[in-house]
């Protein structure tokens, strides 16, 4: 499935479909000579696509990790929202949103449900998941420190990223060890400590339950954030503007048995005006003569009684 648009700023928008143009009522045919016209222009059909829309949240910081680690409270713990805490997996079944306030500054922190092997793939709702991830500007690792492997349960959620997307493992990536308030995590501090050193940003030790930790933790965040927009400060591009190359208004070509004009401003005129009567045929040839279309078409070869089509309109050529 082919990608139309990528829609990341506010304000940002495209042209996906263009409508017809407006038909002119019989008034508008009037002149000196012809005072009471009998024809009239109908509506152009406009253009018609059937499209995908894809929600992604726009988020600085995504928290993931294996389902039950304590994301949602985390994010309470962080920031005013409040989404659903339970002791199962997979309470969250949509990602939450949090503002989180530093100082004068604030950052959106958003927490992404539970992942699980062949993520990916769908498992467990997965790439209904991954895909908010990848408007996320820092990743932090939520690991729960009271289960065997934490840096299995790391390197799990890491290949469900690269599957789904590799470059989402080029974000800057935060491990944070959560359940410190358990006494068997505070006793494998050191151990954990050992476990993930060298890791970029942690790992940092918090009870998302408790409080303990999560303001170092929220440090971090806004540090991570700030050195990545320093750094795209440097890689903005200047947007450079260029007019579009002239086009033909229309060309004519040879196709089975006929001859067909592409062009908007013939097959418009075609279209909307008609060639039910007398009288309207004649206005298109007048109006084609004046475009250049009667001339292209008897260089082309066109004979009269011969078959010229002007977008989905069949015409049998007269002049």
């Amino acid at each position: 499935m082919a990608v139309v648009a990528d829609l990341v700023e506010q304000g940002q928008g495209m042209v996906v479909a263009r409508g017809g143009r407006g038909g002119k009522g019989n008034a508008r045919f009037a002149s000196a000579t012809h005072q009471a016209p009998r024809i009239a222009e109908t509506g152009q059909k406009g253009e018609e696509y059937k499209l995908v829309l894809d929600l992604k949240l726009l988020s600085d910081v995504g928290v993931v990790g294996l389902p039950n680690v304590g994301k949602s409270t985390l994010l309470r713990a962080v920031s005013r929202a409040r989404p659903k805490v339970a002791g199962y997996p997979f309470t969250t079944l949509e990602p939450c949103l949090g503002v989180v306030e530093v100082g004068y500054d604030s950052f959106v922190v958003a927490e992404i449900p539970g992942l699980i092997e062949q993520a990916h793939e769908g498992a467990g709702l997965g790439l209904e998941f991954l895909r908010h991830i990848e408007r996320t500007r820092v990743v932090v690792h939520l690991l729960d420190g009271s289960r065997a492997d934490p840096r299995a349960d790391l390197e799990t959620v890491n290949r469900e990223m690269e599957a789904f997307d590799p470059t989402l493992l080029e974000k800057r990536q935060i491990v944070a060890v959560n359940k410190l308030d358990l006494p068997e995590v505070r006793a494998q501090r050191e151990v954990l400590r050992r476990a993930f050193a060298g890791r970029d940003g942690g790992p940092y030790f918090v009870s998302a339950a408790t409080g303990e930790g999560v303001s170092e933790l929220i440090g971090a965040m806004a540090a991570a954030l700030q050195e990545e927009e320093s750094k795209g400060a440097g890689q903005r591009e200047v947007p450079v503007l260029r007019l579009e190359p002239r086009r033909s208004r229309f060309t004519v070509s040879k196709v089975g048995g006929g001859f067909r004009v592409a062009g908007d401003q013939p097959v418009a005129l075609v279209e909307m005006l008609g060639l039910e009567s007398d009288e309207a045929r004649a206005e298109v040839m007048r109006r084609l003569a004046r475009m250049g279309v009667v001339a292209a078409l008897r260089r082309a070869g066109v004979q009269p009684g011969g078959r010229v089509w002007f977008g989905e309109v069949e015409m049998e050529w007269e002049g």
